[in-house]
């Protein structure tokens, strides 16, 4: 069987989407499940699970100088990835429009590939993140300025 994997992204956004632990599709004689992983709390401490759209951490009032400029950080640790694969192009550059709901990148965290969205319209100013490297939650990744 040969994984399709748009179908597989899907299938992971559904997890996250409606908060399941695992989703099983079967057609004849494929089958493919798809499973998220659990943290194990420590006995005095709970750590939360990775989430899609995890509230960012609040970001200090701009300077004057930055009015009109957000920042994208990461909902939690994990890899910055610019693209969905190796070969594939960037989400997004440099002076690139965005969307809010655009999908700019992607935050790997406990194996999960989670899709991290722009939540305003704008123009990326700068890329704050190195491609393959870790990051940190509450960490700068997209420098954008906000439309209108």
């Amino acid at each position: 069987m040969e994984i399709d994997m748009k179908q597989l992204r899907e299938l992971a956004r559904a997890l996250r989407q409606f908060d399941l632990s695992e989703i099983e599709v079967r057609h004849g004689e494929d089958r493919i499940a798809v499973r998220r992983a659990t943290i194990k709390a420590a006995p005095v401490a709970e750590a939360p699970a990775p989430a899609r759209h995890a509230p960012a951490p609040e970001a200090a009032p701009a300077p004057a100088d930055e009015i009109g400029v957000t920042y994208i950080t990461s909902p939690f640790v994990g890899t910055f990835y610019r693209a969905p694969a190796p070969e594939a192009p960037p989400f997004v550059e440099v002076g690139g429009f965005v969307s809010a709901g655009q999908v700019v990148c992607i935050v790997e965290a406990m194996k999960l590939m989670n899709e991290i969205e722009a939540e305003v319209s704008g123009r990326i100013l700068e890329i704050l993140a190195e491609n393959g490297k870790p990051v940190e939650y509450g960490q700068r990744l997209f420098k954008i300025q906000k439309a209108g």
